[in-house]
């Protein structure tokens, strides 16, 4: 059964400098310190943080048998004698190790969903996680909570394109993620590909990067000359041209609307004889990147 505590574990947490990604997220809710067995607690299902390095938790481990536990993990009381991890499973983990009995705990009243919201924001606050998992916490939070991308920013104190830019990295190919997940790539190799169109050039670009030992900018470079690239559109599949003047009235439709939706930018639309193409929009600058994203969050109201 959870004991309460005094307001030692708090003052003592104050004097010892804590390192940042132990620290828990700020968040309301009512919240008491006690003293919780480890027998009591489980680990989040939905943690979004799946891999914890065992030579830095085994240091922890030592750390946490010569000073005990400084900083307080967080959970919820799902019923008597049981509670959930909201924040605070690596220090859990290495409390298990040093065979302590209990650990001191803040114990908030959270509904469920409020539980998912602080353990994924309190994720995402994190600088060990991988770009896949802060891409996945950030998706979560916006399905569990109803976000969208701009309250989004707002909860977690990031600029609106730094979020845009992780969830980009959902879309790639899976062999791709789990690539940037291992560290065989880093951020800057992924999104430089999340620009390339093509799944299958996505894939060559990449496989080039892990044969040659690309850099960052010998990768961007071969994605804007692939951008470059023009689709003939005179050209079909078999190399036949087709008819002057064949494109369709919708086609044409589109190229007009997408020049009075954006008229600051420049959209180019290209489009072979078998109806294959793509559609690029043009921005500047990052002030224009964000007029393009609040445009196209308007659409969806």
């Amino acid at each position: 059964m959870a004991k309460k505590l005094g307001g030692l574990g708090r003052g003592l947490g104050a004097l010892i400098d804590v390192d940042d990604k132990d620290k828990e997220v700020v968040t309301g809710g009512a919240s008491s310190l006690n003293e919780v067995p480890l027998s009591e607690i489980e680990p989040n299902p939905d943690q979004p943080r799946k891999n914890f390095e065992a030579e830095a938790l085994l240091e922890l481990s030592n750390s946490i048998r010569q000073l005990g536990v400084i900083q307080p993990i967080t959970l919820r009381k799902v019923e008597e004698h049981k509670y959930i991890i909201i924040a605070g499973e690596r220090r859990f983990r290495a409390a298990k190790l040093a065979e302590l009995a209990t650990i001191p705990a803040y114990v908030r009243e959270t509904t469920e969903e409020q539980m998912m919201e602080m353990a994924l924001v309190e994720n995402i606050q994190r600088e060990d996680l991988n770009a896949v998992e802060v891409a996945l916490s950030y998706k979560s939070l916006m399905e569990v909570c109803n976000y969208t991308q701009e309250q989004l920013s707002e909860r977690v104190g990031k600029k609106r394109a730094t979020i845009s830019n992780y969830l980009r990295l959902l879309t790639l190919p899976a062999e791709i993620q789990m690539a940037l997940k291992d560290k065989k790539i880093d951020m800057g190799h992924a999104r430089a590909l999340i620009n390339v169109v093509e799944e299958q050039d996505q894939l060559d670009i990449f496989n080039q990067i892990i044969k040659n030992n690309l850099s960052v900018r010998k990768v961007e470079e071969l994605v804007r000359k692939l951008a470059e690239k023009p689709i003939d559109e005179n050209q079909g599949q078999e190399g036949q041209p087709s008819d002057a003047g064949s494109e369709p009235d919708e086609y044409l439709l589109l190229r007009d609307m997408l020049t009075d939706l954006f008229p600051s930018n420049q959209v180019a639309m290209a489009r072979n004889a078998k109806g294959k193409g793509k559609i690029t929009i043009s921005f500047k600058n990052d002030e224009e990147l964000e007029q393009l994203m609040e445009l196209f969050d308007s659409f969806k109201h």
